[in-house]
C-alpha cells in the first residue's frame, strides 16, 4: 500500500473551501491534519459507528491510507500486510477484512469523498476530528470504539464545557415523579456549572435538557442519526433550542437516518463524554441502563436516583444501585459529588 499524502480528486487549493465551510474557526493546525479530517468525513459515511475494524485501521494506518485502501480496492491481503508492518497491536484475519472492506465499499458517498462535508456545510453543521484542537479527548477512553468524527449543530467552542458534565438519563416514558427528578436535578446541576448531556429522547432526557436552558447552561444532546434528523419529531422545537444555544451532537454525517442499532451505539458517547452517568428513572428494560453499562466499563462514576419500591419504573434504578455498585443519589449535590467527590484535589 503506497503513502500518498492527497485526497482523491481534491485539489490542495481546494481543500480549505471543503472544509472551512465546516470547520470551526480556530481551524486544524496544517494540511496534514486537514486532509486526515476530508478522510475521516467520508469514512464516517461509510462506516456504522462502533465499527472497531474502522477505527483500528485508522488508528494503526491513519485516515487517508483507510479511506484509499476501501477506495482503491486494496485486498484485505495487503492491508493485513500493511497493518503487520505497522505494528498494529491487533491484527485481523484476512477473511474479517474481507467483510469490513466490502461493507465500507458499499456505503461510501455517492460522489465524491468530500460531499458529506458538502452537506454538512449547507444545513450549517461543522465538524470536528481528532486532529482538531476542540475534540473532546474523554471520548478517546473508548479506544476503538471511538468516534471517527463528530458532527455538530452550535458553537464548537462549547465542546471545552463537556470537561465538566453529568449524563441524565432515564425511561422515555418517565413518571411525573421521574420528570420532577430529572427537572429539579438538571437545574441544580446547571447552577452548580455543570453540562447537563443526554440524548435529546422524550421524558427523562427531555425534562434534563429543558431544565438546563432554563438555566441558561449549556446542555448537549447526541443523536442516534445525522444532525439534521431531528428525533423525535415531537421534540423538534427543544432540539433547535439546544442547537442554538448548547450542542447537537452526532458521529454520522446529515442525512443518516436513526435505527435501533445507532441508539445503542449513540449511549456509549453519552457516556464518555461526561464525567459521570446518573440514572433518574429506568425500568427493567430502559435503554438507560445500557448507557449505565458503558459508564461502568469505562471507570466513570454511575448514579442511580431511588423510586417507590412499587414503582416498576424505577425497577431498573434499582438494579444498578443492589447489583452494580451504582451509587444512590438523591440530590443535585450527591450527583455533583459524582463527578467532583469531596477532598479529591486535596493535596
Amino acid at each position: 500500500m503506497a503513502q500518498n499524502t492527497r485526497i482523491p480528486g481534491l485539489a490542495s487549493r481546494e481543500l480549505s473551501t471543503v472544509l472551512g465551510a465546516v470547520a470551526p474557526g480556530d481551524g486544524y493546525p496544517d494540511e496534514r491534519a486537514a486532509v486526515a479530517a476530508v478522510a475521516r468525513a467520508a469514512l464516517s459515511a461509510a462506516c456504522e459507528p462502533g465499527d472497531t475494524d474502522a477505527l483500528a485501521l485508522v488508528i494503526a494506518l491513519g485516515a487517508l491510507r483507510t479511506l484509499r485502501a476501501v477506495i482503491d480496492d486494496a485486498s484485505p491481503q495487503a492491508i493485513r500486510g500493511a497493518l503487520e508492518a505497522e505494528a498494529a497491536p491487533a491484527v485481523p484475519s484476512v477473511s474479517r477484512l474481507r467483510d469490513a472492506l466490502a461493507r465500507w465499499r458499499a456505503r461510501l458517498p455517492a460522489g465524491p469523498v468530500w460531499t458529506p462535508l458538502v452537506r454538512g456545510a449547507r444545513i450549517g453543521a461543522r465538524f470536528v476530528t481528532p486532529e482538531h484542537p476542540l475534540w473532546p479527548e474523554s471520548v478517546d477512553d473508548l479506544h476503538v470504539g471511538a468516534p471517527l468524527a463528530l458532527w455538530l449543530r452550535g458553537d464548537p467552542v462549547r465542546l471545552r464545557t463537556l470537561s465538566r458534565s453529568i449524563a441524565l438519563v432515564g425511561a422515555r416514558a418517565a413518571s411525573g415523579y421521574g420528570e420532577h427528578v430529572a427537572l429539579e436535578s438538571a437545574a441544580g446541576l446547571s447552577d452548580r456549572g455543570f453540562v447537563i448531556v443526554s440524548g435529546g429522547a422524550y421524558g427523562v432526557d427531555a425534562a434534563a435538557h429543558r431544565a438546563a436552558l432554563a438555566s441558561d447552561q449549556v446542555t448537549a444532546a447526541f443523536l442516534a442519526g445525522g444532525i439534521d434528523r431531528l428525533y423525535p419529531a415531537g421534540n423538534d422545537d427543544l432540539l433547535k433550542r439546544v442547537a442554538r444555544d448548547g450542542l447537537l451532537i452526532a458521529e454520522l454525517p446529515p442525512g443518516s437516518t436513526p435505527t435501533r442499532w445507532r441508539f445503542l451505539m449513540r449511549n456509549r458517547l453519552i457516556a464518555a463524554s461526561s464525567s459521570a452517568t446518573v440514572v433518574v428513572e429506568a425500568g427493567a428494560r430502559s435503554g438507560s441502563l445500557n448507557t449505565a453499562g458503558h459508564a461502568a466499563q469505562l471507570g466513570r462514576p454511575l448514579g442511580a436516583v431511588p423510586g417507590p419500591v412499587t414503582s416498576k419504573a424505577s425497577e431498573g434504578c434499582h438494579r444498578l444501585i443492589r447489583e452494580y455498585a451504582a451509587t444512590c443519589v438523591t440530590t443535585p449535590d450527591e450527583m455533583a459529588e459524582l463527578a467532583e467527590p469531596i477532598g479529591a484535589d486535596a493535596g
